[in-house]
Parts: C-alpha cells; structure tokens; sequence
C-alpha cells in the first residue's frame, strides 16, 4: 500500500527542481515568440462536458478520453485537445472582441493511451489560433510562429511537413468513397501503411484510376517540386485548388526566409478530422514523433454557432522538452543567486538586506542555519549557488564566491549602504526622476 502511494500512474510523472525549472523557462520563451506576433493570452478549464470533443467535432476516439459524471449526471472529460475549447470560448465570446482574434494558450492535456504504447497520458501543449481570416497569409504566419517557436527553444536542426487535407478530400469525393472507408483510408494513409492501403483499395469498387492515385498518395513527399507531381494525379477542382493554396504558402514562408524548414507531405492527412485545409508538423532528429502540429480547421467553430475560418498550431512542450535532452541543448535553469547564512544576533540586519537584495530581482536562499560553513559551502556548490554571505555578526558579513572559493570580510554598514543606494535609484527610475 506505501508502496503505491509513492508511485504515479502509467503516463503522468513528476516535474521537478532542475527539470521544473528548464520547461518554465521553454515555456516562457516560447510564449514570448507567441506575444510577438501579437497573441493574446487565454485559459480554458481543464474538464467541459463531454460534447465538446466528441466524434462530431472530430477530435480523438471516446475510448482515448479521461471521462466522470458530476454530481448531476452530465458526462464530462479531462479535455485531450485544446483546440475544440477554443472554438467553444471564441463561439461563447464571439461579440465581445470582433475579429480576427488571435487567441494563445498553455495547459494540460490528457489522453488515455494504452499503457504498451509508453506514451504520456498528461501533457503540456503551448498553442497559437488565428480566428476570422482564411488566407495564405494566415496559414503561412501560423506555420511562421512555430517555426520561430522551436527556434527560440535552442532547437537548430527541425523540419515542418505541410500538407493540405483537402487534396485527399477532392480525392475521395471525385472516386465517391463511402465515410465509412474514408475514414479508414485517412489513417492508413497518415501513417503511411502501404500493404494495408493496397489491401483496403482492392477490396473496394472503385476504378484503376482513382486507386492508383490514392495509392501513390503516401509517397508525395519532398520538395515544392512534389507539388507538379500531384497536380499531373488529378483534375479535381478542390484538390487543385489545395495545392494552389499550398504553394502560395510557401512563397510567403520564403518571404519569412524559413523555407529551408519546410518540407511537403501530401500522404499527411491528420486523424483529426477537423483539419479542412493545410496541416502540419514539426520533427528533428531523435524523436519518432512530432514536437509540434496544427492545421486549418474552418468548419470547426460552426459547430458552436459561429461559421468563422480559423488556423492554429500547438507545440508538445514534453515532447520538446526530450528531443532538447537527447540533442544535449540545455536551458539555463532559475539560479540562486546566493545562500543567506547567519545567527541570532545578525538576524535582522540579515533580514533586512536580503529582502532590499529580493526587492533588486536577485534570489536569496536561507541557508542552513544550524549547520556548520563548511555544510552550507557543500549545499551551495551542490545546487550552483552563486555565493555566501555569512553574517558573522551585526557588524560584519563573510562573503564567499563559490566559483573561485575566495572569501572576505565586508563590514555590514557597507553592505547595507550599497543595497540602500541601489533601491532608492530604483525609486527614482519608477517616479521619473532620474
């Protein structure tokens, strides 16, 4: 019984001290690159009603949701997606703000993966939406964001697939696919499953024609060249006008000067049904699976009460968070700037200097002060504090640097005059007086 009360269950873990410390920083930074592009900041709650994410909306299957009954009987889920909250948020709020919105957002998520598959069952999305604008200027400044996104996290050497879902819907329309094979044919094809997908078009009633082209559809993948390729496959309206759409977007992600990152993927046909237009994902090396995805989903919002075009993206930040690990890319952790050791009789002026310190943005940490200097010096090189300083006594502080492991006196007066001048500088700044 102890014993399983120290343990978590398969696929959520602890986060802590180091660790902690470097996914607040990624997450920081990678908010930042959001508000750069003018995104503004938004919470959903954790668990809606269960309508919210299901088939209809074309979110995830009902056995992969975290689901419980409140104390009325409503079915609720811990949401898998955050996406379908959005458009809920947006359709409730629709007229507060007018459009376009430009909608971002960090938080939890909760799948309920088989437990062979080893996959986490909590995790933290960032994420970006861009409601009210059905553009490829749209589509290409979502895709912009990401790619600055991973950037900023440290990550160097990435790629985004783009590819349109649209393509395969014009597809499937002109060979009249029954939903049912849809989709089945849209899994096997996004996970690029060749046997299987020959084996499903064989057994179907469709002309040579029309399977040859959904057969070849996995293998559409490279440079913008594939695009020529695509076009000589079909003379379907809809999916041509997809692959118009798609070069647009990558002469404007050339404009950006990102388009070494950018890869083409027509077999990348998302198990989200929402998608209707270009979707996405972002891998590197060392990671089997994408650290960030998205796409335009158009008809989503509609199913709220309000028909408006949207485009968004989310970054898997645990996911990210490994690959930075396994690339050996570090982020700096939050330091402890340095280690507050003194008595009973220094207490005070201690104190009093260590929060005027707090008050200049430096971190102090009590030491321990029932220990020895020598215990605290240990402590101190154990978790990188910068120094010590050890209030011997009212009158004087021992400064030590534990980087080159020199010390000093210093008298207390001293100390406490600098840290005074430094805070009413401070206060002149904020008054605009100096």
């Amino acid at each position: 019984m102890i014993d399983r009360l120290l343990h978590t269950p398969d696929g959520v873990r602890d986060i802590h001290l180091v660790e902690a410390s470097r996914k607040n920083e990624l997450q920081n930074r990678i908010l930042s690159i959001f508000h750069s592009y003018g995104f503004k900041d938004v919470q959903t709650p954790t668990f809606e009603y269960i309508d919210i994410f299901n088939k209809e909306r074309g979110t995830i299957d009902i056995k992969m949701m975290y689901k419980f009954f409140d104390r009325d009987g409503n079915i609720l889920a811990l949401r898998p997606d955050i996406t379908p909250s959005i458009a809920r948020f947006v359709a409730s709020s629709f007229d507060k703000d007018g459009l376009p919105k430009r909608i971002c957002y960090l938080g939890n998520t909760f799948r309920n993966n088989e437990s062979y598959q080893g996959k986490l069952r909590e995790f933290t999305q960032a994420g970006v939406e861009f409601i009210g604008v059905d553009s490829a200027d749209a589509d290409a400044e979502i895709i912009a964001v990401v790619v600055n996104s991973l950037l900023a996290s440290g990550l160097e050497e990435f790629q985004i697939d783009i590819g349109q879902a649209s393509f395969f819907k014009g597809l499937v329309e002109e060979a009249g696919l029954d939903a049912a094979y849809e989709e089945e044919l849209r899994r096997l094809i996004d996970e690029k499953n060749y046997i299987a997908i020959e084996e499903l078009l064989q057994s179907l009633n469709l002309d040579q024609a029309h399977k040859t082209v959904l057969l070849d559809l996995p293998k559409l993948f490279g440079s913008i060249d594939v695009l020529a390729r695509a076009r000589k496959m079909t003379a379907n309206k809809k999916a041509l006008e997809a692959l118009d759409r798609l070069e647009q977007i990558y002469e404007i992600l050339s404009d950006y000067k990102l388009e070494n990152y950018i890869t083409v993927d027509l077999g990348m046909i998302s198990q989200v049904n929402y998608y209707t237009g270009i979707v996405f994902r972002g891998y590197t090396y060392g990671t089997g699976v994408a650290i960030a995805d998205g796409g335009r989903y158009d008809s989503l919002i509609g199913q709220f009460g309000h028909d408006v075009p949207a485009v968004g993206c989310a970054i898997i930040i645990d996911e990210l968070m490994a690959t930075l690990e396994r690339q050996d890319i570090f982020l700096p952790t939050e330091e402890i700037n340095t280690l507050l050791v003194y008595n009973s009789k220094s207490r005070k002026i201690a104190i009093g200097i260590a929060e005027s310190m707090r008050y200049q943005e430096m971190n102090i940490e009590i030491g321990l002060l029932d220990e020895s200097i020598e215990k605290n010096i240990e402590y101190g090189k154990k978790h990188e504090v910068g120094g010590i300083m050890n209030f011997i006594s009212e009158e004087e502080v021992e400064m030590i640097n534990l980087t080159t492991n020199e010390s000093s006196l210093v008298l207390v007066s001293t100390l406490f005059e600098d840290h005074h001048h430094e805070e009413h500088q401070h206060d002149q700044l904020k008054d605009g007086e100096a």
